[in-house]
């Protein structure tokens, strides 16, 4: 069903007689914003009932995080009419929204890495005694308070720096409970956490239910839309497609509503057929700060013609792990054989050109050049190379050309084209830039970290076929991922990681979930 056919697809509040129960949290009518070149919102309609669990769902670019960006004044729509509680408003600014009880996690956190927990929730709110010195001791029991109320478990006197992703985003939870929020946007909560920190992050959505509070959250994943929320919202380009109850909704029908077509959940890939060993790690160990090993005595080969995956809790090694093998940490004892030639000392670039591709698992740090053009992110591994250089020059036509062939292939959104800054890209389509690149290349050597991360599940599998298919033209390809679903569905091989080490690896075919649970536990096989 289309928005312009009625106020709210599928909603039951447009039956609903007045007076018969509260107002909506949330009355987003028509909401309309415009960048050069895109739609990002068209006549958008979103409504949330107070004391609500609602998702927000849609594929990369479907406007989603911008309707969110306009409820929280960080974006001014061009058109349409915000109502809270009943009551129109006008959110010009974030501190409009704190005033109406309106806080935002982001999907990037906005934090100070050096600065403890408490130091950050209070930034902007600080409270001073009577000798006009910040009053530190009296944010810190507040903080614990909340942290406590809540079931976070937060020290506030950690600092940033040190402590995990998933704490992290609970204390930007904790900065909007600070400020007295009940109603909770949250862009893409679960997209840096391990399946546990998920778990727990559902159950505090539960536990802000029960206190009345309400909650929108923007997400790709199904599993924890049926999971956790009560009602679910579906953009696709801009415009409102239906709002559904999600008990009455079955995952397919969700997938469907939000990329227009059937998707295709189940991945068909021949049996492997091996080649040569085109990577092997020989007793590798790599350090994580002073003294202490993140990857310990790591052995490991990969062959050409298959997909070995590395299967383990976040912070177990995989980031250093691939880390040392791109050449981006230093290796502190072991090999790293590609092709049958060490590479442990070779500088990036030598292995880049020795046919290594990377996708890493932190686009901004190491997939992109943010304030980049696309077309310039495409070719910042083989820029020196013809056609896209001669005699020292850069040949823009040529690399125009090669961006939009790319934009067109992988279904990269981009308002601008090939003269899109990646910056001004959602990231789900920045991911899509970095993987068209590093598949374009055809790598003999493909490592792929984290590949779907913040991608919607039609990209997903479009992702998961391109993954498969270079398998299929002879590449090796080492696959990172916390999400076991996806290790078990395109892995030919399996390798569990705990504390830096391999505890076991197994045939695709002999795995299931819980056998490489308890390896990534540390049980051997």
């Amino acid at each position: 069903m289309d928005s312009a056919s009625a106020p709210y697809p599928n909603s039951n509040f447009q039956n609903m007689k007045e007076g018969t129960m509260p107002a909506p949290a949330i009355e987003m009518i028509d909401i309309t914003k415009t960048f050069p070149g895109i739609v990002a919102n068209d006549r958008a309609r979103l409504m949330v009932e107070q004391g609500e669990i609602h998702a927000l769902l849609g594929e990369n670019g479907a406007g989603k995080s911008i309707l969110m960006s306009i409820l929280f004044g960080l974006c001014k729509p061009d058109g349409g009419t915000i109502k809270i509680r009943g009551k129109e408003v006008a959110i010009k600014t974030p501190n409009d929204a704190t005033a109406l009880k309106i806080g935002m996690v982001h999907q990037h956190f906005k934090l100070v890495h050096n600065f403890t927990v408490t130091e950050n929730v209070i930034l902007g709110l600080e409270s001073r005694n009577r000798f006009g010195n910040l009053d530190l001791k009296s944010a810190e029991k507040r903080v614990a308070e909340l942290s406590g109320i809540y079931g976070l478990a937060v020290d506030p006197k950690a600092r940033i720096e040190n402590i995990t992703v998933g704490m992290q985003q609970r204390v930007e939870i904790l900065k909007i409970l600070y400020r007295n929020a009940d109603i909770l946007i949250f862009d893409e909560p679960t997209s840096v956490l391990t399946p546990q920190e998920i778990d727990e992050l559902l159950a505090i959505f539960r536990t802000f239910k029960t206190e009345g509070k309400t909650i929108v959250f923007i997400t790709h994943k199904l599993k924890e839309i049926k999971a956790a929320a009560d009602r679910c919202t579906v953009l696709r380009r801009g415009k409102t497609i239906c709002t559904v109850n999600v008990a009455d909704t079955g995952e397919r029908e969700l997938a469907e509503s939000m990329v227009g077509r059937a998707v295709n959940f189940h991945i068909g890939k021949k049996p492997a057929v091996l080649g040569r060993e085109v990577l092997a790690l020989e007793h590798l160990t790599v350090m994580y700060g002073k003294g202490v090993p993140a990857v310990r005595d790591l052995s490991l080969g990969v062959h050409a013609g298959e997909i070995v995956g590395i299967a383990g809790i976040d912070g177990n090694g995989q980031s250093e792990l691939v880390a040392a093998v791109a050449g981006l940490m230093p290796v502190e004892s072991g090999r790293i054989l590609l092709n049958g030639k060490d590479i442990t000392g070779k500088r990036i670039r030598a292995r880049n050109e020795s046919g290594m591709g990377l996708v890493p698992e932190d686009r901004h740090k190491h997939g992109l050049a943010l304030d980049f053009r696309i077309d310039e992110n495409c070719i910042l591994k083989n820029f020196r190379k013809y056609p896209y250089s001669r005699f020292g020059f850069l040949r823009f036509p040529a690399i125009v050309s090669h961006a939009e062939a790319l934009i067109t292939e992988f279904d990269i959104r981009a308002g601008n084209g090939a003269a899109t800054l990646a910056k001004s890209m959602s990231g789900g389509n920045q991911q899509k830039v970095v993987i068209a690149r590093e598949i374009d290349l055809s790598p003999q050597l493909l490592i792929v970290s984290q590949p779907t991360r913040g991608l919607d599940v039609g990209a997903i599998e479009y992702i998961h076929k391109r993954i498969v298919a270079e398998r299929d033209k002879g590449r090796a390809v080492l696959l990172v991922s916390f999400e076991l679903d996806e290790i078990l569905a395109l892995c030919d091989r399996i390798a569990a990681i705990s504390k830096g080490t391999i505890t076991g690896i197994v045939p695709a075919q002999d795995a299931d979930e819980r056998r490489i649970g308890a390896m990534m536990g540390g049980l051997t096989a």
